[in-house]
C-alpha cells in the first residue's frame, strides 16, 4: 500500500517538472558526401579553424575554400577512386548506440542528437532548434570525434554559443540546465582499449613473423599547432594520452613513437614528429613491420582513411620491405559505446537532479567585478 503511494507520488512530482528530460548533443566534424559540397565545408572549416592560428585575413576564405575543394576533390575523386568518407555513417551508429546505453538506465528521459561542425542539416544551430522545438530544457555538450581538448572541442562550444544566442527568448532563456565532456583523453577505459585493439591485432597479423622488438607502433595524434593565437590547442592532452597508452604496451613492444596527422599548412609549426617521420625513425631502429593506430580521433574520418593512406604509399616507396598495417579508429566498437555511455552517466544525473536555473539574458549587462571599492580608497590617497 506505502509502496503505491510513493509511485503515485513520484510520478506526479515528474509530470509537474514536466520537463526533466536531457538533450545529449553528441558533436562531431561533419564530411562532405557529395563533392559539391566542398568549398562550403571548406569555408565553414577556415572560419572556425584556420581563423583561430593562421595569419589570413577573413576575405581570402570564400575564394580558397574553393581552391582547396578542387584539391579535396582531386585527391578524394581521382587519387582515391570516389572515395566517400563514411565519417557521418559511422557518427550516426555512434549516436543510436550510446543512446541505447543511456536509455537502458533512463528511459526516453534522455535523447542523443548528433551535430556536425560544418556539415547541413545537422549544424548546431539547426540541432539545437529542434532540441528546443521538442521541449528539452537540459543539455549536455560532448564533442566526439577528437580526443584533444581545449582547441577542437571549443569550436564545438563556440557554435553552441551562438546558436544559443540566436535562440534566446526575450526575458527567460530556455536551457535551465548544461553540461559538458571535454574530452576523454585521460579516461582509463579507452587507453586499456587503444592498448588492447594494437595487442589483438598484432597477435592475429604479426606475431608470427615477426619479434616483438621488429614491430613498431606509431600511436597518432590529432595535429595541433604550436601557437593558435593564444589558444590551448591541446598539446598537453594529447601528449598525456599517447604517455599512457605508450605505458601500457612498452614493455612488451619496445618500439613506439606518438605520430602526429598534421594538416601541412604553410607557416604554421605543428606538433612533431609527424606520422611519416615517426614511422621512418622506427623503420631505422630496425622495425621490420609498422602498425599505424589512431588514438586521437574516435571516429574514421579522411585524415585517419586518406592521410594515414598516403603516408603507408610514401613509406612503401622508400622501405618497400616492411609490411604496414593501418589500424581503424575506435568508431563503434561495442565497448567504446559502453564506455562513452558511462562517462555521461554522472553528467546526466547531475542535469536531472539539480535545481532548475532560469536564466534572464537581459540581466547580462556587461561590468568588470574589480576591487572596486579599493579603486575608490586609492583615489581618494592622491
Amino acid at each position: 500500500m506505502v509502496a503505491t503511494s510513493e509511485k503515485q507520488q513520484q510520478q506526479t512530482s515528474e509530470q509537474l517538472s514536466g520537463n526533466d528530460r536531457v538533450a545529449v548533443l553528441l558533436m562531431g566534424y561533419g564530411e562532405v558526401e557529395s563533392y559539391e559540397d566542398f568549398a562550403n565545408y571548406n569555408e565553414q572549416a577556415l572560419n572556425l579553424l584556420t581563423a583561430k592560428f593562421a595569419p589570413v585575413p577573413t576575405w581570402i576564405y570564400p575564394p580558397l575554400a574553393k581552391i582547396l575543394a578542387l584539391f579535396d576533390r582531386h585527391e578524394w575523386d581521382h587519387q582515391h577512386d570516389h572515395f566517400i568518407s563514411p565519417h557521418n555513417a559511422i557518427f550516426e551508429q555512434q549516436r543510436a548506440g550510446i543512446e541505447k546505453h543511456l536509455q537502458d538506465k533512463w528511459g526516453d528521459r534522455v535523447q542523443v542528437f548528433k551535430a556536425f561542425n560544418f556539415c547541413a542539416p545537422f549544424l548546431p544551430d539547426q540541432v539545437l532548434a529542434e532540441i528546443k522545438e521538442q521541449g528539452f530544457d537540459k543539455l549536455l555538450i560532448y564533442p566526439l570525434l577528437v580526443v584533444d581538448s581545449i582547441f577542437t572541442s571549443g569550436i564545438a562550444v563556440e557554435q553552441v554559443n551562438n546558436a544559443l544566442t540566436a535562440l534566446t527568448d526575450s526575458n527567460e532563456h530556455w536551457v535551465k540546465g548544461q553540461r559538458y565532456i571535454p574530452s576523454f583523453y585521460n579516461e582509463p577505459a579507452y587507453i586499456q582499449l587503444m592498448a588492447q585493439m594494437v595487442e589483438e591485432k598484432i597477435a592475429a597479423d604479426l606475431a608470427a613473423a615477426y619479434l616483438p622488438s621488429q614491430i613498431g607502433i606509431v600511436l597518432m595524434n590529432h595535429g595541433c599547432p604550436h601557437k593558435a593565437k593564444g589558444f590551448t590547442s591541446g598539446i598537453t592532452e594529447s601528449q598525456a594520452l599517447y604517455d599512457q597508452v605508450r605505458d601500457q604496451l612498452i614493455n612488451h613492444y619496445a618500439l613506439i613513437s606518438v605520430g602526429w596527422l598534421n594538416h601541412d599548412t604553410p607557416l604554421i609549426e605543428w606538433t612533431q614528429p609527424n606520422a611519416f617521420v615517426a614511422a621512418k625513425n622506427l623503420i631505422d631502429l630496425g622495425a621490420k613491420a609498422i602498425v599505424l593506430m589512431p588514438i586521437g580521433f574516435a571516429t574514421e574520418n579522411h585524415e585517419t582513411l586518406l592521410d594515414v593512406d598516403h603516408i603507408i604509399h610514401a613509406l612503401q616507396r622508400q622501405h618497400p620491405n616492411v609490411t604496414y598495417v593501418q589500424m581503424p579508429c575506435v568508431n563503434d566498437h561495442s565497448e567504446f559505446l559502453k564506455m562513452a555511455a558511462e562517462w555521461a552517466n554522472p553528467q546526466i544525473a547531475a542535469l536531472l537532479s539539480e535545481q532548475a536555473n532560469a536564466v534572464n539574458p537581459q540581466l547580462a549587462v556587461p561590468h568588470a567585478h574589480s576591487h572596486h571599492d579599493h579603486d575608490h580608497a586609492h583615489h581618494h590617497h592622491h
